[in-house]
């Protein structure tokens, strides 16, 4: 591999409160993958991996521009919030309305920036990619997490994952795949 490191890259989680399964409908995750797409075009975010799970989502980011990671996340998760809560109330299929919205306003009412729903935890959980070693050891570990709950036998098959850019695919993001 000749990837050398050239810029500031950093490995983030972003976690749903009290690990929820939130991301098991479509339509959530929708609001995840074009939200991540506006970040793209419009904040500078520059995605080298990710991983959208049921109730995690992780990624290997850079950002160009005058934002920093953290700004990029605040931004993105403070829309998502909004985006996921609207998207629970308008689904007629969603069966959980009432209680995931009960654990959202119940998480709220103990964050005083917060009001209404509080959707994702407040912690990020940032590092950043410090070798090229450490670079791919979170590139395997964000292409191998469906693979060990056993979504897929194989990473590519899993669409909400930069793994099918790294086979050759087409994914639902563009992603700067580093070989």
């Amino acid at each position: 591999m000749s990837f050398v490191l050239t810029r500031e890259l950093y490995f983030t989680t972003s976690t749903v409160v009290d690990w929820m399964d939130v991301f098991t409908r479509p339509l959530y995750k929708q609001v995840v993958v074009k939200s991540l797409e506006y970040c793209q075009l419009h904040k500078g975010l520059d995605i080298y991996a990710w991983v959208l799970m049921t109730n995690h989502l992780h990624m290997i980011v850079g950002v160009r521009g005058t934002d920093s990671v953290a700004d990029v996340l605040r931004d993105f998760k403070k829309f998502t919030s909004k985006g996921i809560v609207k998207a629970i109330l308008e689904n007629p299929q969603e069966s959980r309305v009432s209680w995931l919205l009960d654990r959202f306003e119940f998480r709220a009412a103990y964050d005083k920036k917060i009001t209404g729903h509080k959707f994702w935890q407040d912690d990020n959980h940032v590092e950043q990619i410090y070798s090229v070693d450490f670079y791919r050891q979170k590139l395997e570990y964000i292409h191998q997490n469906p693979v060990r709950q056993e979504f897929v036998s194989r990473p590519e098959d899993y669409l909400y994952s930069s793994a099918r850019n790294y086979a050759g695919m087409k994914g639902l993001l563009d992603v700067i795949v580093v070989r």
